[in-house]
């Protein structure tokens, strides 16, 4: 039996990177998948033809997660075409990196609605199905960065910071109907978004950080968000796991 034998769960922004991994992995334990992109029709079908392969059901939505009434309706449609939602993790993230002093109040805005709205848009849409089913897994994607701050990152680290905070906020407020919230805060993983970090002498400085010696990839992430999907973690909540080689100790 696998893991998540026909549950139905939410991933926000997975058309690449760790989205796309943890939708990968999820389906591979029997999941069935809707995924919100808001960019690349493309990547978002490939992705789709992907989970299907797999003998999952799987639907791509075009909906960015920022926007209150565009999560609204994907949820309504999600619930309408398989059922429920058991699962919903929230990945759906952007940076705008800038000093302070550089930073435009619209690069400010951007973040804090891609990254932390977005968080409280889906939670409240997929709390309504697990609170009739008496039970439910939410999956926040954080950050060490939110943990731990970043020069040049203020806008990230406080978007990361605030989803720690609401996410131990609501599992205090669900636990008692058996709905689950943890998050989950990477490290330096490979992925399109974290590239530049490899190159030049800058990479010898952050691996030099990291007690593990190396940078994380998208599947060490996507097991851990197994984890918190499945049953082995029924007993964990209001949590937030650092997946980051002890960088964050």
């Amino acid at each position: 039996m696998k893991l998540l034998q026909d549950r139905v769960v939410v991933v926000t922004g997975a058309s690449r990177g760790i989205g796309e991994g943890i939708a990968l992995k999820l389906a591979e334990q029997g999941a069935h998948i809707a995924f919100s992109y808001v960019s690349s029709d493309e990547k978002a079908k490939a992705l789709e033809e992907k989970l299907q392969s797999l003998g999952v059901k799987a639907k791509a939505y075009k909906s960015h997660a920022g926007l209150f009434h565009e999560c609204e309706a994907m949820v309504n449609d999600v619930v309408k075409e398989f059922g429920t939602v058991d699962v919903c993790v929230n990945n759906a993230g952007i940076s705008r990196d800038n000093l302070l002093l550089r930073m435009t109040p619209e690069q400010w805005d951007e973040v804090m609605t891609t990254n932390l709205k977005s968080v409280f848009n889906m939670t409240k849409q997929v709390i309504r199905p697990m609170m009739k089913a008496k039970k439910g897994s939410i999956i926040n994607m954080s950050s060490i960065v939110g943990m731990r701050g970043n020069a040049g990152q203020s806008s990230y680290a406080a978007s990361k910071a605030g989803i720690i905070g609401f996410t131990k906020s609501i599992a205090a407020e669900l636990g008692s109907r058996n709905i689950r919230c943890n998050a989950i805060a990477p490290g330096f993983i490979e992925t399109d978004m974290t590239k530049y970090l490899k190159e030049g002498e800058a990479s010898q400085k952050f691996l030099s950080q990291i007690p593990l010696g190396r940078f994380g990839s998208t599947e060490e992430i996507a097991n851990v968000t197994l984890f918190l999907a499945s049953d082995m973690s029924s007993y964990v909540t209001g949590q937030v796991i650092s997946t980051c080689g002890g960088l964050n100790m």
